[in-house]
């Protein structure tokens, strides 16, 4: 608006002209007219001064708004005017348009009565019929090929019409220096008008690259210039490159201009024809830039998106707690996502209508979204977290990742610009790729598997330290095969614990993460870290540590299988396994079992009572190791499954790495019954040679005042029961199941095995024989409470046997030889088995000489019989040799040893020789006295023939 200045001198302000154009102006606003009209009657020096100084003079502001008015009422006059011309016109147009559609309505039938005519002088006779039906489709016929014609004349006519305007246009441009004719249809403001301006530009564009090149010379020299040029040879006398370019920019300010009014009216048409315009213009990004750049969203968020994040303490607390479900997003991010899910959805609806490309419009206000707004929130939300820990990082990073991939999911089910169908393939490849770019830079190569490693690594560390502190001081005495063992578990312990220590020292801990980790490790943070007082507790394993510490993995793995994902996650996982089975499996399990294995090798040698208080951390060594190879079957190795190659090296890993614990296991199991075996053998050794046979003296008091026969078991054996009962509760502590059975039964072998080696040493008379088969049935009964397999716990009736040789009377003494029957492993012999053992294809030499022996015994206890001699001691011997035999084809010899025994042919024909020489001279007490003698060069043919000789000579 420009108002014209005074014509002469006046005491008052004259306010300001105006005529039509100012109001056809497409900016033209009413409040700002009327303040125009107010300002300018005001003087120019009040109107910087305060308004309390002068009174309010109404008068100027009346001349001026009269003066407005006698103008508006001269313009409305004008218009009236020219309305009225305009209708006049109007009508005179269209009244020769009614005669021009008259004119040609008439040549069309005459044109059509022609065609008739021509038609029917043509046929004849009975044609005429058909002639009359064609004659409608005849015209028709006509009438389309006229307006094609038509049509054509009129795009030739358009076309010769835009050349001459075209030509037009540029004799301005070129000549002039001005688009005068241009400039009045841009400001006719239609659509049509300013489709019709970008395409004459565009082509006036390439006029002047074809015939004005020195425009375009200076352009690209930079020496751009609006003075008139002299040079001949280019014909042009102005720079029309520059003028069209400006007039190119005006038109397009305009366009963005009219597209942002109308975006603000929600007037959808036009915002379409405007964007359709600058579409064709120059490709359509201005009008893009400037709906998504000028977007109220962005607006806004551009004012918060400095603020910081602030969050309760609480929840940085429960973030930076491994033992604590994580809380979720943090409620700044969660807050924008949900206003961009609102956002995205409603302006998808405009873009639609808007846009005829909206595809790359809601492409490019999606990335705008994502890179801008979410990233930077995202950005200060884990910045403040990498403070706090790195598992609250890792938390953050995890909860942000799955609420921002809920937005996503929600945007492709609700369509967007596809509303109500799901979204197209274009569009859900933007919304994931921005997604994938906002996590890239936490995500990218090993970064984040790393910081997940780290993370574990520093909770284990923290979780063990008192555990490591404890066996790190206590003294180690290796020897043998454990040795290599247990010094590699010795060098893990001091590594872990020297970086556990110099983590807690390094200036890059948080205060938070100091305080979860010492928190974790059970100190407090004013304890010297060298000088920690930690008991025999800390070095005990626990099954709940070890569930933490595979609940921790658990939540890593679950996210890395949501973050990283794909072809990654096999390597992952494999990484992970080596940590766990480091730090699980060596640091922690491994180390507890070379402690106990140390214990035990301690306690072979004691001269008191071994202590197992070691035995019984077996169960939680076992249960961590079952715990921990389900964990990683179910869980690591099924996650590796799509990689072979690394599916295998985890279960190599995994076997190794479980079989030396089992190794290790097996070996504490083995050394127990060894440190049993030796404290039983050592209290065996103890015994007096006169326990089972006591003089008369004892008979009637024993040395504790109690009678001899009032005794229950020799002193020998209540401590050993006693011991062995203890043996078999802190057995139960340790082992159960199968394992269980199996210790008890290996472990009762052996002490049958000792006791039957034990007692071919002893010389028993009549009353210590009763002390032997209470000290046999004690043994029985007290191995026979454990849980044994049935073939085992049947094997032990040998002892009650042994026991029985000693009381048991002649007629049964032989009846029982004749029919005792024996378990699954020893079956009843009669005077035919003796000599079927020596027909055994798989008999040694201790059988062939019983074999042999059976011969003599079988003579002599023919001959006794016949002459009604002494059958006792007879009948003893041959179940004594029985119950040896048995033994020794049983598999009951001590532990798997097999004696050899070498009595020869000769010594065989001696024994048999002597004893019945003797028999038949009726001496027979001659005859057992020479037995002994004879055959005690052997060792178990002279402890049989020394029993029988017992019972005998009594």
């Amino acid at each position: 608006m420009a108002g014209a200045p005074p014509t002469g001198r006046s005491i008052f302000p004259r306010g300001p002209s105006f005529n039509l154009e100012t109001f056809s102006d497409t900016n033209f606003i009413v409040k700002d007219f009327v303040e125009s009209l107010s300002e300018s009657t005001i003087p120019i020096n009040r109107r910087s001064g305060p308004s309390s100084q002068q009174a309010f003079d109404p008068k100027p502001l009346i001349r001026a708004f009269e003066g407005a008015l006698s103008q508006l009422a001269t313009l409305s006059d004008d218009l009236e005017e020219r309305e009225t011309e305009l209708q006049t016109a109007v009508r005179r147009a269209e009244i020769e348009h009614e005669k021009t559609l008259d004119s040609l309505g008439r040549k069309l039938d005459q044109s059509i009565n022609s065609y008739e005519k021509l038609e029917g002088s043509l046929n004849t006779g009975g044609a005429q019929d058909i002639e009359r039906n064609s004659q409608t489709d005849a015209g028709g016929n006509v009438a389309v090929q006229l307006g094609e014609k038509l049509e054509d004349l009129d795009k030739q006519r358009r076309r010769a019409l835009d050349a001459q305007f075209l030509i037009q246009c540029w004799l301005e441009v070129s000549e002039t220096g001005e688009l005068t004719s241009l400039e009045e249809v841009r400001r006719q403001g239609n659509g049509e008008g300013k489709v019709r301006c970008a395409v004459i530009a565009r082509q006036l564009m390439r006029i002047s690259q074809r015939l004005d090149p020195k425009s375009w010379r200076q352009a690209n020299a930079g020496k751009k210039s609006k003075e008139p040029v002299d040079e001949a040879e280019d014909r042009v006398g102005y720079n029309t490159k520059e003028l069209i370019e400006k007039f190119s920019e005006t038109l397009e300010k305009d366009l963005l201009t009219q597209f942002d009014v109308s975006y603000r009216k929600q007037n959808y048409d036009n915002m379409m024809e405007c964007a359709k315009v600058l579409r064709d213009f120059n490709g359509g990004s201005s009008v893009v830039a400037l709906f998504v750049n000028q977007h109220q969203f962005f607006i806004d968020r551009n004012q918060l998106i400095t603020e910081e994040v602030v969050t309760d303490g609480d929840t940085w607390d429960r973030l930076a707690d491994p033992d604590v479900e994580p809380p979720g997003v943090e409620p700044s991010l969660q807050s924008l996502v949900d206003e961009v899910k609102i956002v995205m959805q409603e302006e998808s609806f405009i873009m639609k209508r808007a846009f005829p490309y909206y595809d790359v419009v809601l492409a490019k206000f999606t990335q705008r979204v994502f890179q801008q707004s979410i990233q930077q929130r995202l950005e200060m939300v884990l910045e403040n977290a990498d403070t706090i820990s790195s598992l609250a990082f890792l938390r953050s990073l995890h909860a942000s990742r799955a609420y921002i991939n809920g937005l996503v999911e929600d945007l492709k089910s609700h369509g967007l610009t596809e509303h109500p169908d799901t979204c197209s393939a274009a569009t859900t490849l933007v919304l994931e790729q921005q997604v994938d770019e906002l996590f890239i830079p936490y995500l990218v190569g090993s970064s984040y598997i790393d910081r997940e490693c780290r993370s574990l690594e520093e909770l284990y560390s923290s979780l063990l330290f008192k555990f490591t502190i404890y066996h790190s001081r206590r003294k180690k005495t290796p020897t043998g095969f454990m040795a290599s063992l247990a010094q590699q578990g010795t060098q893990l312990l001091a590594t872990a614990k020297d970086a556990y220590i110099d983590r807690l020292d390094s200036s890059e801990l948080t205060p938070t993460q100091k305080a979860m980790m010492l928190r974790v490790a059970g100190l407090q943070g004013n304890e010297n870290k060298n000088e920690i007082e930690v008991s025999e507790e800390d070095g005990v394993l626990s099954i709940p540590n070890a569930k933490r510490m595979l609940k921790w993995l658990a939540e890593g793995v679950r996210r890395a299988l949501e973050l990283s994902g794909g072809s990654d996650t096999p390597k992952d996982v494999s990484v992970l396994l080596s940590m766990l089975l480091t730090s699980m499996g060596q640091v922690y399990v491994e180390t507890a079992l070379d402690a106990a294995n140390d214990q035990g090798l301690a306690q072979e040698t004691s001269k008191v009572e071994p202590d197992l208080a070691y035995f019984p951390s077996l169960r939680q060594a076992i249960t961590i190791t079952n715990l921990m190879n389900r964990f990683i079957n179910t869980v690591l190795i099924r996650l590796a499954e799509t990689n072979t190659t690394v599916r295998r090296d985890m279960e190599s890993k995994t076997k190794e790495a479980v079989k030396r614990m089992e190794d290790k296991t097996s070996a504490i199991v083995q050394k127990t019954i060894d440190v049993v075996a030796s404290w039983v053998t050592k209290v065996l050794a103890g015994q007096k040679k006169l326990d089972f046979r006591p003089r008369d003296a004892d008979l009637d008091i024993g040395r504790g005042g109690t009678s001899y026969l009032e005794q229950l078991q020799t002193p020998t054996c209540a401590a050993i029961c006693t011991f062995l009962t203890k043996t078999n509760l802190v057995a139960a502590q340790a082992l159960d199941g199968q394992n269980f059975e199996i210790f008890n039964s290996e472990l009762a072998i052996c002490i049958r095995d000792l006791l039957f080696e034990h007692f071919k040493k002893f010389q028993v008379n009549a009353t210590g024989g009763l002390m032997v088969t209470k000290d046999m049935s004690k043994y029985t009964s007290t191995l026979k409470e454990w849980r044994l397999k049935k073939d085992v716990e049947s094997s032990l009736d040998i002892l009650s046997d042994i026991g029985s040789i000693f009381i048991i009377g002649s007629e049964a003494l032989k009846e029982r030889s004749k029919n005792i029957q024996t378990g699954p492993m020893n079956k009843g012999l009669d005077k035919s088995d003796f000599r079927a053992f020596g027909e055994a294809e798989a008999c040694h030499a201790a059988l062939i000489f019983v074999d042999r022996a059976g011969a003599v015994l079988l003579g002599i206890i023919g001959f006794a019989e016949e002459h009604a001699l002494v059958t006792d001691g007879l009948l003893l011997f041959a179940y004594a040799a029985r119950l040896w035999n048995i033994s020794r084809v049983g598999g009951y010899g001590n532990r798997g040893e097999h004696h050899t025994f070498g009595p020869d042919a000769g010594l065989l024909s001696d024994l048999s020789g002597a004893a019945m020489a003797a028999l038949e001279a009726d001496a027979f007490q001659q005859s057992i006295i020479i037995l002994p003698k004879t055959i005690d060069r052997t060792y178990e043919a002279g402890w049989m023939l020394k029993t029988l000789w017992l019972f005998i000579s009594r």
